[in-house]
């Protein structure tokens, strides 16, 4: 057993989050939902929308019997809405190809579209119990710091990671499941980007970057995220009218959303070519 295991498992025993997806009674369909709800979104904006996808559609069946627009009418403000095209995309996939149920393997997930590495070992591990190596932005920035001794990960997920985050996961796969939320949880919880809680941490005795005198980060620029006047507000604005209307929307709406008429339509054209929305008529567009 490597020494950061009996640790981090006592912390997330006494710590997790009672969250819906993590439950006993939790469906995978549930945990395959919330992997692509929280893909850059955070877990308090993610609570409410997960909540009302699932009564409104408990199985992949029930969401691939809707029509698009409906899943991403019901994805409200959660944000990259191109999601909820690809999660109606895996909910028909299922049914036609796994009779309705999401499947358990690695293989058989990351056949299914909108789901890559993460997001089916992921589903794999915490809806199934299987072994495998889940590296998301918070067990990255753990491994970085615990094992690595940099205050964060790299850009994007490296061979040499990917090797070091396997070498530490336990063999018993249930234990591996457990490993891989626990160590997902610490990060999110106390091991965080901006301002981390070591004196919470259950591993700071034995964290390579606290040994090392907790030194800045030195590696590749980390990119920010933009949001003001860029063609993301732009297609949110405009998303949020189609969405809050039952029927075809006039032009004349969008324009008052978003003035600049250049960057609107530039932002139309990507939005039906990304298939969220549709030209109804001349001048008019619905989900």
């Amino acid at each position: 057993m490597h020494a950061l295991h009996e640790p981090v498992l006592t912390w997330y025993a006494d710590h997790a989050r009672d969250l819906p997806w993590r439950r006993p009674e939790a469906s995978a369909w549930s945990v395959l939902v919330s992997e692509l709800m929280l893909q850059q979104t955070p877990v308090v904006r993610v609570l409410p929308v997960h909540a009302a996808w699932l009564e409104r559609w408990p199985t992949p069946a029930d969401l691939a019997a809707e029509p698009t627009g409906e899943a991403v009418r019901a994805w409200g403000r959660l944000g990259y809405p191109r999601r909820a095209l690809r999660l109606h995309a895996a909910a028909a996939a299922i049914v036609e190809r796994f009779e309705g149920e999401v499947p358990a393997s690695y293989d058989d997930l990351l056949s299914l579209p909108g789901v890559g590495d993460y997001t089916a070992a992921a589903v794999a591990s915490f809806a199934f119990g299987r072994r495998h190596v889940v590296l998301d932005t918070n067990v990255r920035r753990v491994f970085a710091r615990a094992l690595g001794g940099v205050e964060l990960p790299g850009p994007s997920v490296t061979r040499a990671e990917r090797d070091r985050a396997a070498s530490v996961l336990p063999e018993d796969a249930g234990t591996a499941a457990t490993w891989a939320v626990a160590v997902m949880e610490l990060g999110a919880l106390v091991c965080t980007a901006a301002a981390p809680r070591c004196a919470d941490c259950p591993v700071a005795d034995l964290c390579a970057w606290r040994a090392a005198g907790s030194p800045a980060y030195a590696g590749p620029p980390r990119r920010g995220q933009a949001w003001a006047g860029t063609d993301r507000q732009c297609r949110g604005r405009l998303m949020a009218v189609l969405r809050d209307s039952d029927g075809p929307v006039h032009r004349s709406r969008l324009e008052a959303a978003w003035p600049d008429r250049a960057q609107r339509d530039r932002c139309l054209r990507t939005l039906i070519d990304d298939g969220l929305i549709a030209q109804a008529a001349v001048d008019s567009f619905v989900l």
